[in-house]
């Protein structure tokens, strides 16, 4: 029976991840290895955990579906084996790199399919005949070396649409690391990125980086070699290629010749903060490894971007790591552009675990340097003496409210009534349906400290001895409160959020028709439709 998730409180249910330890392997769809998911209905104490797709909030992408406790048959595993086969890249990495070499050889008349994504050679063209071509003019050395202008950005909003960074920020993060003496970086989701080193490398400018790029976007494979990108699922940190990849990854964090490294990551902002916190994690236990007994670090330089109403989740996975007041920009996004001002700017910041003072923001761009907070911030985020710090997130000048004792949105009211600050309009009281515990039923505390979970918890283990230990992630953490929605309801005005029917999987606007699931994660709209 198909039921669509609206909110946990009215439908009596939430749901949550759970990061498996141990030797128990997940069942795999074709993007790897699924996640374990736990459905906590209110009032009873057993929960149902299921598996479904990493990757993929739309199940007309993907729509893997698996009871933990299900008996599945020889018959349907083959089954499910030979769908996974099915719906893999026509062609393997080598493959690819092969073809490339035989494509840039070809003396006259060069064509790319724009219908199937795939550089052609002469014995395809005839199969292709019927499709959109880009012919020989379109396709030279220079845009070769820009495969992003030239591959058609995915828009299946729910799964894996791509927007990518402009020029302008790329360039800032390139002389940034520059700057702090990196020379090798690793790109996990950020093409563009991966694409500039390389560009400035053949330019001579700077000195030399060195690139890898980790993507669940195949077509990358056409033009890069098995050195430079891995096919890889930072959801659940899997290499399409297997051992090989994961190999090319273990090379490349090391630091040979003092090459220093740092983790560049652009996930899709639909999807779960805990499983791509759990796959960096694994990336830089990985790099650790590889140090030398003399470096004290215990944490892979990592720089993190993503919207900035995540900070809180971020913080809690990385409490090392710093939100900068840098407003990313997309070239392909309607909304995320650079030099917007108010609420149209981009809410897009970076998340670092660098020292905040050591990144010079560009002061033609509009940042300062704060002296007290020791860090550069945007032109409006003024210092605030009662707080002692510089308190906006949104790019807005936020003002102090004495009563709440903290600063809030230029926006926003305090309300006598709610004892709180919030928008004018906003429905004073607590609302029905945004406070309480799921679990049990009580109003007095929400469900991460509800007293029944564990004993809950240890019920089902008791139950189920073969169960593997496993680390308990909250999906819904919590049931929102008034001010949380308040918030939530406000960004979606000013064009940060958009409403569900809209939003994307990855770079883009985040769910806000259903509150409840917006900052936990939108990635699991489509995954909880198929209880």
């Amino acid at each position: 029976m198909d039921v669509q998730l609206k909110g946990s409180d009215e439908d009596g249910f939430g749901i949550e991840i759970v990061l498996q330890e141990g030797d128990k392997k997940a069942p795999s769809c074709v993007h790897g290895p699924t996640l374990l998911f736990e459905k906590n209905c209110k009032g009873e104490e057993k929960v149902r955990r299921f598996y479904a797709c990493s990757a993929c909030r739309d199940r007309k992408e993907c729509n893997f579906f698996q009871w933990e406790d299900e008996k599945v048959s020889e018959a349907r595993l083959l089954a499910r084996e030979e769908e996974n086969r099915s719906k893999m890249p026509t062609f393997t990495h080598q493959e690819y790199c092969s073809r490339f070499k035989k494509f840039l050889a070809l003396p006259l008349g060069r064509k790319f399919c724009q219908d199937c994504q795939l550089l052609l050679l002469p014995g395809e063209w005839e199969a292709h005949a019927s499709h959109k071509m880009s012919q020989a003019d379109d396709i030279t050395e220079a845009r070769l070396s820009r495969p992003s202008l030239m591959l058609k950005p995915l828009e299946n909003k729910k799964s894996n649409a791509q927007y990518l960074f402009a020029d302008r920020s790329c360039h800032f993060l390139l002389d940034t690391m520059a700057k702090r003496g990196y020379r090798k970086v690793l790109c996990v989701g950020t093409p563009r990125l991966h694409e500039l080193i390389k560009l400035r490398n053949q330019e001579g400018k700077g000195e030399p980086m060195k690139s890898l790029l980790l993507d669940i976007d195949f077509r990358y494979a056409q033009f890069y070699g098995e050195d430079e990108f891995c096919h890889y699922n930072m959801f659940n940190h899997h290499f399409f290629g297997g051992e090989a990849g994961s190999g090319v990854l273990q090379a490349f964090l090391s630091e040979e010749n003092g090459e220093k490294v740092i983790l560049v990551s652009d996930p899709p902002f639909g999807g779960l903060v805990k499983p791509l916190a759990h796959s960096f994690s694994q990336i830089s236990e990985t790099w650790r490894k590889l140090q030398t007994a003399e470096n004290s670090v215990v944490e892979i330089p990592m720089v993190w971007s993503f919207p900035y109403f995540f900070e809180p989740r971020i913080l809690e996975c990385f409490p090392s790591f710093t939100m900068l007041d840098y407003q990313v920009d997309y070239d392909n996004h309607p909304l995320y552009k650079h030099g917007k001002t108010g609420r149209k700017q981009s809410p897009v910041r970076l998340f670092t675990n660098l020292t905040p003072r050591d990144i010079i923001l560009p002061k033609e761009e509009g940042y300062r340097f704060c002296k007290v907070c020791e860090r550069y911030v945007w032109s409006e985020n003024k210092h605030c003496t009662k707080c002692n710090l510089c308190p906006s997130k949104d790019g807005r000048e936020w003002k102090h409210c004495s009563e709440c004792q903290k600063c809030v949105k230029p926006s926003w009211r305090h309300c006598q009534s709610c004892g709180r600050c919030a928008l004018r309009d906003h429905p004073c009281g607590n609302s029905p349906g945004l406070e309480g515990c799921f679990n049990c039923g009580s109003l007095k505390h929400k469900h991460r400290a509800c007293p029944l979970k564990d004993k809950q918890r240890t019920i089902n283990k008791r139950q189920d001895p073969a169960q593997t230990t496993t680390q308990k992630v909250k999906f819904q953490e919590e049931v929102w409160s008034p001010a949380q929605s308040q918030q939530v309801e406000e960004d979606s005005r000013i064009g940060h959020i958009t409403p569900l029917s809209q939003s994307p999987h990855s770079k883009g606007d985040v769910c806000v028709a259903d509150v409840k699931q917006l900052v936990t994660s939108c990635h699991l709209t489509c995954v909880v439709a198929v209880l």
